[in-house]
């Protein structure tokens, strides 16, 4: 077939597979791995008794799957800290520029997730702490 010279570039046409056991660290799906233009998807564990720090992910939203174990997701909703509990099978979306941060309270148990967030590459902005989301602050 003869590809007309006014026609677009074509699309990212071709299907990737990364195997268990190839990530790239934590990242499966980028575009530094497998040319994703637009989705980052990636495995994270976090160990028993963690936390991660106050963070965002810019504009990106995230959705998490729980693989394993049972993490918590705390924000500020403006009032008070607010903690979502999970557990294996449950979803999370993180919307862009929300602070929150991860734990595991398990004294055994690792807590294994699945990642994507609407960019090529994972973003993370550290925060001193959890804080009220304001328009003032999207801006």
């Amino acid at each position: 077939m003869t590809v007309p010279a006014h026609a677009p570039e074509p699309l990212n046409d071709r299907v990737r597979h990364v195997r268990a056991g190839e990530l790239d660290g934590h990242t499966a799906l980028s575009g530094s791995t497998v040319g994703s233009r637009r989705l980052w998807m990636g495995l994270v564990e976090n160990p028993p008794l963690s936390a991660t720090d106050d963070h965002h992910h810019g504009d990106s939203e995230a959705g998490i799957y729980v693989v394993s174990g049972h993490p918590v997701f705390v924000f500020h909703d403006g009032t008070q800290e607010v903690r979502i509990a999970a557990g294996p099978g449950d979803f999370v979306l993180v919307p862009p520029f929300v602070p929150h941060r991860e734990e595991n309270p398990d004294p055994e148990e690792p807590v294994v997730v699945v990642i994507a967030r609407t960019t090529q590459e994972p973003v993370k902005v550290p925060l001193p702490g959890l804080y009220r989301l304001t328009e003032a602050r999207l801006s």
